[in-house]
Formats: C-alpha cells, structure tokens, sequence
C-alpha cells in the first residue's frame, strides 16, 4: 500500500534500490542505464522507477538532501516494501589528500555530529558501518574493471554551511577521505530494519584545493564510474 512519501504498491518497487540524492539524478539513471522501466511513484517531486539492470530487477528513486529526507525514504522502503538493500550513489567533498576531484569514494563507515548515531539508544553513540557483502562487491567489481576506488569512513554532516572551522582538519588527521549528508542516515535506517546499504561517493570539490571542483552539470552528469560500482554492489 502506499505511505506517505512512495505512491505505489508492493511488488513495484524492487528489492535493490539504487538511491542518487538528485531526483533528475534518478531519472537519468533508470532512463539510460535500466530497461523496461516504468514510472511507480511521483510524490512531492521524488519520483521511484523500476526495471531492471542487466536483466536484474533494480528500482532507482532520490533520497533528496540531507539525512532527515534519505531517512525518510529509507525507512518507508526497508519497512513497507520489502526492500533489501539499498546504495547511495552521490557526491562528496574531499577530505584526504589521498583522494582528488572525480575521484570513487566506498564508504566504509559514517562518522556523523547528526543525531542518529544516538537517538535509539540514549549514551551509545552506534557504528554506522557498511553492508560487508555489498562493500566487497562494489570494490572487488572497480578493481576487476580497472577503476581505482578509495575505502574508508566519510563524514556524513548535518549542515552544509558551518563556522567550525577545526571540524575537517580534525577529521582529515583520523583519516576520513570525504564529506557528505546522507550516508550515516542511511546506514542508521539499514541498522534498524535488519537490511543492507552503501554508499558510492564520487569527489566534486576538495576542501583543501578548489582549484578543479566540478560545475554544478558536472555534478549531475559526471557519475558513470559510480554507478557501475554501486549496480555492481547491489547484485554482489
């Protein structure tokens, strides 16, 4: 049945999801990278398409931006619809020297200043991690493609705009490669619904060198490697 969020039934949305934050974003995704898709849900602008990839039944539908609205969608889709796994396929900002614009970012865990990681359990603050078997397929799929892919924790914030400047370089000496505002959320909702999740992240700014951030089409249109490596992850 449908929620409030999802305008659908069960059995139209598949068991992987494949979930970009940019609903224009998801679009294009099902339209060039998914067959015999279909439109199943259009509420509020975030719409859900369902096909297949590879002849494997795959949905692609937003999260929009931010923890609370991936939350959202997470939730209803892991607990209504059956949904089993579901990556984020998306941007971030560098952190590390290690990784440089256009770079794939897997990310292994989310360190996070949202409420998430202790709203469930007062005094504990959780591990969000990744699905180990869907981390395994996505990088084991780069490397027998001959894409370089960075692993390791990113930074899920909850604010785009911040006067704390002492947050990144503090991050970037524990070794986080990027930053971002989705994935701790979403690995929180897998966590809580017994499900799986990951996010494939591609770098489009780096925090310590501007000087080749990427336009805001870029940002939209420049994600194929990312996209393989997530499809490869929910098929793992």
């Amino acid at each position: 049945m449908a929620t409030p969020h999802i305008a659908c039934e069960p059995g139209d949305i598949a068991p992987l999801v494949i979930m970009p934050g940019d609903p224009k974003r998801a679009e294009r995704i099902a339209r060039t990278r998914m067959q015999d898709v279909r439109l199943v849900s259009d509420v509020r602008g975030i719409a859900a398409w369902t096909g297949t990839v590879d002849g494997v039944p795959m949905t692609a539908m937003a999260s929009g931006m931010g923890v609370p609205s991936l939350s959202i969608y997470a939730t209803e889709l892991f607990s209504q619809f059956g949904v089993q796994r579901i990556c984020r396929v998306g941007t971030c900002g560098g952190i590390s020297s290690k990784v440089a614009v256009r770079d794939v970012i897997v990310a292994s865990a989310a360190h996070t200043n949202s409420a998430v990681s202790t709203i469930d359990l007062p005094g504990v603050s959780l591990s969000l991690a990744a699905s180990y078997d869907m981390l395994r397929g996505a990088v084991e799929s780069a490397r027998d493609a001959g894409r370089t892919v960075h692993v390791g924790a990113v930074f899920t914030s909850d604010f785009f705009y911040s006067s704390r400047t002492d947050i990144i370089p503090g991050l970037d000496r524990l070794g986080t490669l990027g930053v971002e505002m989705e994935a701790a959320g979403l690995y929180a909702c897998a966590l809580a619904y017994n499900a799986e999740a990951l996010a494939v992240l591609t770098v489009s700014d780096h925090l310590k060198d501007g000087s080749s951030d990427l336009t805001a089409d870029e940002r939209e249109t420049l994600f194929q490697g990312a996209l393989e490596v997530a499809v490869a992850a929910l098929k793992a």
